[in-house]
C-alpha cells in the first residue's frame, strides 16, 4: 500500500509516524512524498521522495498541476504501480481531493484521513472546498476520523456517515513508562505546555490562568514550541509574549522553542501537570479530534487540565482521567488547577486511570492492526 504525505516529517506530526511504523508486517508500506525533514528522527523503509529522485521532475509535476494543466502527480501514479498497491491512504482531506485522480489511474482503494485543519479550517476559509468535499466524499471508498466529534463534523460536510470509520492515533505505549506524579506543596508546581504557538491551541488562556495562579502557589513553566513562519502563528507569539511580560512570568519560565520527541518526554517527567487548553480559533481552525500530546502526557502519569473541545472527551474524562474547563474560561482553568493542589491524594487513582484508557484505546501496535484492519476490509 502506498501513503501519501506532501512532508515526511515535520517534528509536529510525530503521530503519523506512529502510525505506519505500528502496521504489522503483513501490510508493506511504502511512503510518497514531495520532500523530506527529520529523516533522523522518523526514518523508515520505502520512503520515496520526488524532489530527491528529481528536482527538475519536482517542479514540474508541482507546477503543471498547480496551472491545472494535469489533475494528477505521475510519480505517485508511478510508485503505486511499482509497488503493486492496493490501497492509497491520503493523509489530510485536502490531500485526498488532490489524490482523487491518482486512485482512479492506479486502480487501488482510497481511504483518506481527516486530522483538523482540512475539516475545520479549509471549507471556512475557502467555499471552494465544500465542492471539492462534496467529490471527495462520493468517491473515495473509506473515511477515518480520529472521534465521534470529528465524525459529526465530516457528516456535517456531506460525507455518508455509512463511510467514515472512528480510528483512534496510537502511542507506542511500550516505551512510556508511567510515572504518577507526586507534588510537594513545599516545592514549586512545575507545569508543561507543548504545541506550535497556534490560536487553537490556547498558550495565551493557559498563561493567563497561570498569572492567577501564582499568587496561591509557587510555579515553574516551562513551554515546548514556537511559531512557524505565517503571520497568524507570529501574531500569536507576540500575543503569548505581551501575556508573559504582562503577568511577570518571565522569571519562573523557560522557553525552548521547538524540541525532538525524546526531549518532550525528557521534560514531561520533570513536571507536575500538562496543561492544554485547546480552542475554536477566530478563523475556524479546530482540533479535529484530540492532540495526541495529551495522550502522550497522560500516558506518562501526568495529570492533565485541558478544555471540553472537539474529542478531547475521548481522551480526558473530567474528574476521572483528568481535569477539563469549558473553551476560553480562563476561571475554570485556575478552578482546575486548584483543585489538583487542594486533591493530591487523587493524582495517583487519576493518572492510573488515564494510562489505561490510553492502553486499552490508543496503543499503537493496537491501533495498528485495527488499521490493518480497515484496510483488508476495503480489498476484501
Amino acid at each position: 500500500m502506498v501513503h501519501s504525505i506532501p512532508i515526511w516529517l515535520p517534528q509536529t506530526q510525530t503521530w503519523l509516524y506512529g502510525q505506519v511504523k505500528h502496521l504489522p508486517e503483513s501490510i508493506q508500506s511504502h511512503i510518497v512524498c514531495d520532500r523530506v525533514e527529520n529523516l533522523d528522527q522518523f526514518h523508515l523503509p520505502n520512503i520515496h521522495c520526488l524532489l530527491d529522485e528529481s528536482t527538475w521532475r519536482y517542479y514540474w509535476e508541482k507546477g503543471t498541476r498547480k496551472l491545472r494543466l494535469r489533475r494528477h502527480l505521475p510519480f505517485l501514479v508511478e510508485h503505486a504501480a511499482r509497488c503493486q498497491a492496493q490501497v492509497l491512504h491520503s493523509h489530510f482531506g485536502n490531500i485526498g481531493w488532490l489524490n482523487l485522480s491518482v486512485a482512479k489511474r492506479a486502480r487501488v482503494k482510497h481511504v483518506v484521513t481527516f486530522y483538523g485543519l482540512d475539516l475545520s479550517y479549509l471549507p471556512r476559509q475557502d467555499p471552494r472546498w465544500h465542492h471539492r468535499y462534496a467529490a471527495l466524499f462520493s468517491q473515495v471508498d473509506r473515511i477515518l476520523c480520529e472521534g465521534p466529534f470529528m465524525a459529526r463534523s465530516i457528516v456535517n460536510l456531506g460525507c455518508p456517515a455509512y463511510k467514515i470509520r472512528v480510528h483512534h492515533l496510537g502511542i507506542n505505549t511500550d516505551e512510556i513508562a508511567w510515572i504518577p506524579r507526586k507534588w510537594n506543596p513545599l516545592e514549586p508546581l512545575r507545569v508543561l505546555i507543548a504545541a506550535t504557538f497556534r490560536e487553537k491551541k490556547g498558550i495565551p488562556l493557559a498563561l493567563e490562568a497561570l498569572g492567577r495562579l501564582q499568587h496561591e502557589v509557587p510555579l515553574a513553566i516551562t513551554i515546548i514550541g514556537d511559531a512557524g513562519n505565517n503571520a497568524r502563528d507570529q501574531a500569536e507569539k507576540q500575543q503569548i509574549l505581551q501575556i508573559i511580560e504582562r503577568h511577570n512570568l518571565l522569571p519562573k519560565l523557560r522557553m525552548l522553542g521547538y524540541q525532538p520527541h525524546s526531549v518532550l518526554f525528557e521534560e514531561a517527567y520533570q513536571h507536575h501537570v500538562f496543561l492544554s487548553p485547546s480552542i475554536t480559533s477566530s478563523d475556524g481552525d479546530t482540533e479535529g479530534g484530540a492532540p495526541v500530546t495529551i495522550i502522550e502526557m497522560a500516558a506518562t502519569g501526568m495529570p492533565v487540565v485541558s478544555t471540553v473541545h472537539c474529542d478531547i472527551p475521548e481522551v480526558i474524562d473530567h474528574r476521572r482521567t483528568g481535569l477539563l474547563a469549558k473553551e476560553r474560561d480562563i476561571d475554570g482553568l485556575v478552578v482546575q488547577l486548584k483543585w489538583l493542589l487542594d486533591h493530591p491524594d487523587q493524582w495517583q487513582a487519576m493518572t492510573a486511570a488515564a494510562r489505561h484508557h490510553v492502553d486499552v484505546e490508543f496503543n499503537a501496535r493496537v491501533q495498528g492492526a485495527r488499521l490493518a484492519t480497515i484496510y483488508q476490509g476495503m480489498v476484501a
